[in-house]
């Protein structure tokens, strides 16, 4: 991680400085092996699971739909549910495989390199069109396969409570909350995201700085409280007529 993000995201925001001074050099690196469907695939396996829990599911998926090697979507599709189940498999995970298998046979999940062309607002469009990809696991393609420098889970539970403990705030930010506050970071919020996850394991630690100010957060304005009152001035306007 360059020196020009670390002074980047210290000079916008002087909690975020002590925490990576506290931590250090970003270590977030991108692992670009393998494609986009093996890596939805591996998402689609650690939902809900630990790692070591998942990662047994994937190498019975591996040795017996693909014979030893990742399968194919061809293969995939081709294999018999039961074939899942007895690898771990639950059945709506077998279904997300199955459709995610479709989707790259249909095109709508492409291959890397057409992905490193596709903005991220249109790739998230693009992969959560797969039944059981959401928004957060694409973030984190985006994040760890691609290498994109400006994503900012904001439904991430491990970044909104970092967040929390390295700002001093009794309770957790509503997401759009975060997402507002953290356009300070841009265009580097992945490194953002990162040393949020890290304050989280200096707290545990008992090594998280306290922070040097207090932290305002802004205010989003709720659109259905709005809509609501202004249903009930326009059915009391027509009532008076």
């Amino acid at each position: 991680m360059s020196k020009r993000i670390i002074t980047h995201l210290c000079n916008a925001d002087r909690v975020m400085a002590g925490v990576i001074q506290a931590v250090g050099a970003c270590k977030l690196k991108a692992n670009v092996e393998g494609t986009p469907f093996q890596a939805l695939a591996r998402a689609i396996a650690h939902q809900q699971l630990n790692g070591t829990a998942a990662n047994t599911i994937l190498t019975r998926f591996v040795n017996t739909v693909g014979d030893g090697t990742f399968p194919t979507p061809e293969r995939v599709i081709a294999a018999p549910e039961s074939t899942f189940r007895a690898a771990g498999f639950s059945f709506a995970k077998t279904a997300s495989l199955k459709d995610l298998a479709a989707k790259v046979l249909a095109g709508v999940v492409p291959d890397h390199a057409t992905l490193i062309e596709l903005e991220d607002a249109h790739i998230i469009e693009r992969l959560t069109q797969v039944r059981g990809i959401g928004r957060w696991t694409v973030e984190m393609m985006l994040m760890f396969q691609l290498g994109r420098r400006d994503v900012l889970p904001v439904d991430d539970f491990g970044v909104r409570t970092g967040f929390r403990l390295a700002y001093g705030l009794r309770k957790m930010p509503p997401p759009k909350v975060l997402a507002a506050f953290g356009e300070r970071w841009a265009p580097h919020r992945s490194a953002a995201a990162w040393y949020l996850w890290r304050a989280v394991e200096l707290h545990r630690a008992g090594t998280l700085p306290e922070p040097c100010e207090r932290t305002t957060l802004p205010r989003i304005p709720r659109r259905r409280r709005k809509a609501k009152l202004l249903r009930k001035k326009t059915g009391s306007r027509r009532a008076g007529q």
